[in-house]
């Protein structure tokens, strides 16, 4: 579906195309709803950022640069990286009729934010820095932006009940490597909260999406 928005520095105008998901199911146990979004954005290796950083230091060293100089200048000067262009998608789910609504919006704003950054179609030379900028200060690998999704997913759907669900899943196209990078967690909002707050090592056994509805 379509969402109109300002790119982050000009202002332009712009559209960008996300996917939105679906499914209900209705059994002998009641109804149980799912909604998800698809979308993309950028995302900047945190291991390749730190190498570079690391060379940095060493030719800055050798060029007579205090360490307190040397500290300044990457701090204030963003450390090059490889990047990926990032598919994240994100579902919750309720069991149960007269539940708080799944918002959409909700669902695509963590699911941008949980990458480096948002991408735009169309931008200005403003823009394109603005948006590399904030990618190499936030930088993320792929099972980061899943943590991010269950994290953020977690706090704004816990009215929905321990019993609701989500997936939240990440495919990062990489740019040095042939192959594609992906992580995926899934479960019930309860266990996912009860492992982000306590430490919990994590469920015994992670509940899918398709049995989660066919308990319905």
């Amino acid at each position: 579906y379509p969402d109109e928005r300002l790119a982050p520095a000009s202002g332009s105008r712009t559209q960008e195309i996300h996917v939105l998901h679906a499914d209900a199911v209705a059994g002998p146990n009641g109804t149980r709803r799912v909604v998800g979004v698809e979308t993309q954005g950028m995302t900047a290796c945190p291991c390749a950022q730190e190498l570079v950083a690391g060379r940095a230091r060493e030719r800055l060293e050798a060029d007579g640069f205090s360490e307190d100089e040397i500290e300044r200048v990457l701090r204030h000067v963003p450390v090059a990286t490889h990047n990926q262009r990032g598919v994240g998608t994100l579902w919750v789910g309720a069991a149960g009729e007269g539940r708080d609504p799944i918002d959409a919006e909700t669902l695509l704003h963590i699911v941008e934010e949980s990458m480096s950054s948002e991408t735009y179609e169309l931008m200005k030379r403003s823009d394109e820095v603005e948006v590399v900028e904030k990618a190499h200060r936030r930088p993320r690998f792929v099972e980061d932006c899943v943590r991010e999704m269950v994290r953020m997913g977690v706090e704004a759907f816990g009215s929905l009940g321990d019993d609701a669900f989500l997936m939240a899943r990440q495919v990062n196209l990489e740019t040095i490597h042939r192959h594609e990078v992906v992580a995926e967690r899934y479960g019930l909002l309860g266990e996912l909260g009860r492992e982000l707050g306590a430490g919990d090592a994590g469920a015994a056994r992670h509940l899918s999406m398709p049995e989660w509805l066919e308990s319905a």
